[in-house]
């Protein structure tokens, strides 16, 4: 059965009539979440990694010539906040999992996010983006692009490498997983497919009963 949080069936407005968007931020300690938030948001790289608990960003841009205001998470990595990250997914709508091309643990941590946003969840249809980090430190490189983009196919997600360093690619994750979020709220809702499907099987059903009787007469 396919559950939803309630939070993500409700879009909410900002105050200034904005579409606002939950996104998440998440990923192993160290890949650069918290940089990549702040090129998006100031653009500024900041000098040291400050691994707090969590921090909370809010900025408004235009995606495709729509306002959109973005309310972004930027959760810990550590796993000793492995019970609040739980209480992220069950608010956000959509997810960036981030992990750095030059840490092959953090591609291992990554490929396990979307399996538990699935047990908090219960759905796989959550809007996500990949984001492989640190491209600019490519001499150190433990993952490759090809890796990066097959973990991609199996989440059924865009894929983006980026530097937070040289703010490249930081844009196109935002707003891409802007897009996919919106995206699924043009799409029918699963139960309006479900209907849908059995509605016409039924039609098909009865189509067949009626051909049926025409050839006894």
């Amino acid at each position: 059965m396919e559950v939803e949080n309630e939070a993500s069936c409700s879009p909410s407005r900002a105050s200034g009539g904005s579409r606002e968007y939950k996104v998440v931020m998440l990923g192993a300690g160290g890949v650069g979440k918290s940089a990549m938030t702040m090129q998006f948001i100031s653009h500024q790289f900041p000098d040291y990694h400050d691994p707090t608990i969590e921090d909370a960003y809010k900025t408004q841009v235009r995606i495709d010539n729509e306002p959109a205001y973005l309310d972004i998470l930027d959760t810990a990595g550590q796993a000793e906040f492995t019970a609040m990250r739980e209480q992220y997914m069950r608010g956000g709508e959509g997810f960036i999992i981030c992990y750095s091309v030059t840490d092959r643990q953090s591609f291992q941590e990554a490929a396990k996010f979307k399996e538990l946003i699935f047990q908090v969840r219960h759905t796989y249809e959550i809007p996500l983006v990949l984001v492989g980090n640190k491209i600019d430190l490519d001499r150190f490189r433990q993952v490759s692009t090809e890796e990066g983009l097959s973990l991609a196919r199996e989440y059924n997600c865009a894929f983006f490498e980026t530097s937070a360093a040289l703010r490249f690619c930081i844009d196109d994750a935002f707003h891409g997983l802007v897009r996919e979020i919106r995206k699924k709220e043009s799409m029918p809702s699963l139960m309006e497919k479900k209907l849908k499907r059995k509605d016409s099987l039924w039609k098909k059903l009865k189509g067949s009963l009626k051909k049926k009787k025409e050839n006894m007469t």
